[in-house]
């Protein structure tokens, strides 16, 4: 067999793993999903008509800004669960049982890394869903205005998994791999998911225009309801390539030279 063909071969049967446990023991999952759709009732039905009134609107109008930032915000939250499986994977010494065993040996990541996409996508199809039953509509949005979204989300999906495999591989146990990357989740709260920058005091906002969260929130908002995009579009992708090489990079370099 061809070093390629066992690599689909094991990252498949890999990727099936992570699937069955994710099935198998859905409580982190719905735990860290959970966190986005409480926000988006939260300052829909608490904050919405006061915060849309400060777009000009009313609730209907804070509806459509909000969820774009949360829907990037439920990939941020869906990631930590990866971390915390990876540590899971290296500290129970399953890992070391797999490097005894003729499989290639980047195949694990991948199947973590396949597997996070796979049920990032699913959360933030949910999520949708819940934003679209509370009112948001996205008329103004054609195909290929959508199949950009779709992809924008998905590429941003590997960047923030890659980085959650690399935290993952660092941690020393479950619980300091969920709290390595809690930033995952932070950074959507100090983006422009829930005010416009603009809106923002003065000296908090370089905090929140230089992060990878706003371009690709501002870019997807763009995408979903015709607003202006700008240069937030090619730093988004910019964001999303740099943030998986880098990760990309640091996971395989600490899982190749781990002795675990």
């Amino acid at each position: 067999m061809s070093t390629l063909s066992l690599a689909v071969r094991d990252s498949s049967t890999m990727l099936r793993r992570n699937l069955l446990h994710a099935r198998r023991y859905p409580s982190l999952t719905l735990n860290l999903l959970l966190t986005p759709i409480m926000l988006l009732l939260l300052f829909v039905y608490i904050f919405g008509d006061t915060l849309g009134a400060g777009l000009g609107g009313g609730r209907s109008e804070y509806i459509a800004y909000l969820v774009p930032g949360l829907l990037l915000m439920t990939i941020g939250s869906t990631v930590i669960g990866t971390a915390v499986s990876v540590s899971t994977d290296m500290t129970e010494g399953i890992i070391a049982r797999f490097r005894t065993m003729a499989i290639h040996r980047g195949s694990v990541l991948v199947g973590h890394v396949i597997g996070s996409v796979l049920q990032s996508v699913a959360s933030v199809v949910l999520v949708g869903l819940v934003g679209v039953a509370i009112g948001f509509r996205s008329t103004d949005a054609t195909v290929l205005d959508w199949l950009a979204a779709f992809g924008l989300l998905v590429l941003f999906a590997l960047a923030l998994t890659w980085i959650a495999v690399g935290m993952g591989l660092i941690s020393p146990s479950a619980e300091a791999a969920s709290n390595n990357a809690m930033p995952l989740i932070l950074l959507p709260l100090l983006s422009s998911a829930f005010v416009p920058i603009d809106k923002m005091p003065g000296w908090f906002q370089p905090i929140a225009e230089y992060q990878p969260f706003t371009p690709a929130i501002e870019t997807l908002r763009g995408l979903l309801l015709g607003t202006e995009i700008g240069h937030n579009g090619w730093l988004a992708v910019a964001w999303c390539v740099g943030l998986a090489i880098l990760g990309y990079l640091w996971a395989t370099a600490k899982f190749s030279n781990d002795p675990k």
